[in-house]
């Protein structure tokens, strides 16, 4: 059953037409998630050899949604069609349409943010790592848009938050200053590229010395390091590779091993023993980035990984890199990204290394809490957005009260039915709906497979600090 009416803003409910990003870390053809809801929602065909990374559902212009209004003629989308098309296509995108009927965001939303969706909302599918990077706060946006528009898009910042869809890997924010001295010891490589000096300033610290000092010491080595020429990166990494395949017993590429074993085993003790987990990972990334100064680099951030269901929040200023797996992921409305290594992309070092707030420790890992059976909010300490994610078995049936706020919500596995008087329709993979403020939605589901929804609306801590 459809009961659509035309794109006014009276009706509540809203399709769109989303866009994709090609990105060269996504997974390939249908074996990235991306790849089979942009299909789904566009009505395009999967290209086999094309990697799809990122799934946009929102108005950045970088990958703006598009809105759809009802048809008596055609069979596709449940009586739906394209009132503009995704990825360059003609018509009303949803950022013109929430221009035109700024009442679909609701009074609070405006108030704050003016006539603007605050969050973007996405689905990633990670093939091999993205790069090592952070995003900039308002100020430095504001400043490096200004500067540097082609690069830095807008002038807004990027707090963010990843929801694993599938078992999850990212590398985010500095390890401890206990953990720090324990690589400097039993990774040599790092220690060499930084020198003694550096390298003992970290060693010698203590922490009677204040957190303010301990930062400044860690911007400095990690600054030395970031900053080393390639031919110094090159050297230590394959210094690095050898030691670690002779520790596995696993040998590196034959002629780099042959032609440096003697000389190393010369001078060198080896114990052989299994790698931990980060030695691997490097081994890794190595692989994929040769001679990239983000390899070793990687020694010194935490190694993350989440199990589906659970979220990861980055603030800005605070480096990561994703690794690997599928998630959701929202963040304030913005495409400002400064990368340092594990890219062929343009590197901005000096300015990343200024930027970071050089906060050390495991990061906090969001387990979402219950709203009822089937559904968990996800609240970051950020006022843009919230996720909540809803898995419904066959028969289960939900229901998201009215907000002050816009949700966009988006299925990513099975099949089911939504509600918002008078709108009800059919929604399956890929299917994405902006719902306006102040609207609630009623979700059920017969299909054997459930269906898996997930809701991206305006942080619920705003509207109770304005109430």
């Amino acid at each position: 059953m459809s009961t659509v009416s035309n794109g006014s803003p009276q009706r509540r409910v809203h399709r769109l037409r989303c866009s994709v990003q090609n990105y060269d870390w996504g997974r390939i053809g249908s074996l990235s998630r991306v790849a089979r809801m942009f299909s789904s929602n566009s009505g395009l065909q999967i290209d086999e050899a094309a990697p799809y990374a990122e799934f946009w559902m929102g108005t950045h212009e970088s990958g703006p949604s598009y809105v759809v209004e009802s048809t008596n003629t055609g069979n596709n989308n449940n009586g739906v069609s394209v009132v503009g098309s995704a990825n360059g296509g003609s018509g009303v995108s949803l950022k013109s349409w929430i221009d035109e009927n700024p009442n679909v965001l609701g009074d609070e939303v405006v108030e704050k943010w003016g006539v603007t969706l605050p969050f973007l909302f996405k689905v990633l599918s990670v093939a091999k790592p993205l790069s090592i990077q952070a995003h900039p706060n308002k100020e430095l946006a504001g400043i490096l848009h200004k500067a540097r528009p082609d690069v830095f898009k807008d002038g807004n910042h990027k707090p963010e938050m990843a929801l694993a869809l599938t078992e999850f890997e990212a590398l985010c924010g500095f390890i401890s200053l206990e953990e720090f001295k324990d690589v400097l010891q039993n990774v040599p490589e790092i220690a060499e590229v930084v020198g003694n000096d550096y390298a003992n300033q970290v060693l010698d610290f203590s922490c009677r010395a204040g957190e303010e000092k301990l930062k400044a010491v860690l911007r400095s080595i990690f600054t030395r390091l970031m900053s080393a020429s390639n031919e110094v990166i090159s050297k230590a990494l394959s210094k690095l590779k050898i030691r670690l395949s002779l520790a596995s017993l696993e040998p590196c590429s034959l002629s780099s091993f042959v032609s440096s074993i003697f000389c190393y085993l010369c001078t060198e003790d080896i114990t052989i023993r299994q790698l931990t987990d980060k030695e691997q990972l490097v081994l890794q990334l190595e692989k994929q980035y040769p001679a990239d100064v983000g390899v070793l680099a990687a020694f010194l951030f935490n190694y993350v990984k989440l199990n589906p269901g659970e979220a990861l929040c980055i603030g800005a200023n605070e480096l990561h890199a994703y690794l690997r797996g599928e998630c959701i992921e929202c963040m304030a409305t913005s495409d400002n990204v400064v990368r340092a290594g594990l890219t062929p992309k343009n590197r901005d070092v000096q300015i990343l290394c200024s930027m970071l707030t050089y906060k050390q420790g495991v990061p906090k890992i969001l387990q979402g809490v219950p709203l009822n059976p089937y559904t968990k909010r996800y609240r970051p300490p950020f006022d843009e957005f919230e996720v909540d994610r809803c898995i419904l078995p066959q028969g289960a049936s939900a229901v998201f009260p009215a907000v002050p706020g816009p949700s966009v919500f988006v299925v990513t596995e099975g099949e089911g039915t939504i509600y918002a008087a008078p709108f009800e329709d059919v929604v399956v993979e890929g299917d994405v709906l902006f719902v306006s403020a102040n609207t609630r939605i009623h979700l059920r589901t017969a299909s054997e497979f459930g269906l898996h929804m997930y809701r991206a609306g305006v942080n619920g801590r705003s509207f109770e600090a304005s109430s």
